[in-house]
């Protein structure tokens, strides 16, 4: 699979944001993003429980297996050979993608494994890039509540995410110039903390433009 079929996969602000990163680290990230967009569509698009929980647990099984015994089935996959140990905290993004299928109203519990899903998944890549992942997984959480509040379409629900968000250190990461993707991202999710998405405006656009060509 080459670097511009992933590209068609991303959505813009992901797009975006991965033109800012340099040559050598966009592979991975723009590997991530998509598997992350991959996870979304099973479970927004999924009518039978049944069904997306057998999709997510295929993927669940793959990244936690060895490279060599599961790139196969889908080549996506085959981006992640190197990851080494790291590969496997991915599974922490299945994880918390399946904390969503709960039962209305979404439980504090599932808002927590979303979030922490999603930063074990930067972690996993900054380790993936040389970096450390502390800060890389603070900006993956308060870019997935972000996300998850302007996407959700309960009020309620919503709101109680925006709180969480709230609640965040939306202090700037201290990230290294291969994670300047995440640094976007997150400057576009402390704009909105969940108040509509990331991209809806000139602002957000020259924010983005702002932290990827200075990194503040």
């Amino acid at each position: 699979m080459e670097l511009t079929d992933l590209l068609a996969e991303l959505p813009i602000e992901r797009r975006l944001a991965l033109s800012y990163a340099p040559k050598s680290a966009r592979g991975p990230i723009a590997a991530l993003f998509v598997l992350d967009g991959r996870l979304a569509r099973i479970v927004s698009q999924g009518r039978e429980p049944m069904l997306v929980q057998m999709k997510l647990a295929w993927w669940r099984d793959r990244l936690g297996e060895p490279p060599e015994a599961s790139d196969r089935g889908d080549p996506l996959l085959k981006l992640f050979a190197d990851w080494g140990a790291a590969r496997q905290q991915l599974v922490a993004l299945v994880d918390g993608w399946e904390a969503l299928l709960s039962e209305p109203p979404l439980p504090d519990t599932a808002i927590a494994a979303y979030a922490g899903g999603r930063a074990k998944a930067c972690g996993a890549l900054a380790q993936r890039l040389g970096a450390e992942p502390a800060e890389a997984e603070r900006a993956g959480r308060n870019w997935a509540l972000a996300e998850l509040a302007g996407r959700i379409g309960n009020p309620d629900e919503a709101s109680r995410v925006r709180d969480w968000a709230g609640q965040a250190d939306w202090s700037r990461p201290k990230l290294t110039r291969a994670l300047r993707p995440l640094l976007v991202l997150h400057a576009l999710a402390a704009q909105r903390k969940g108040r509509g998405p990331l991209l809806s405006g000139p602002s957000d656009f020259l924010c983005a433009l702002r932290v990827g060509l200075f990194g503040r």
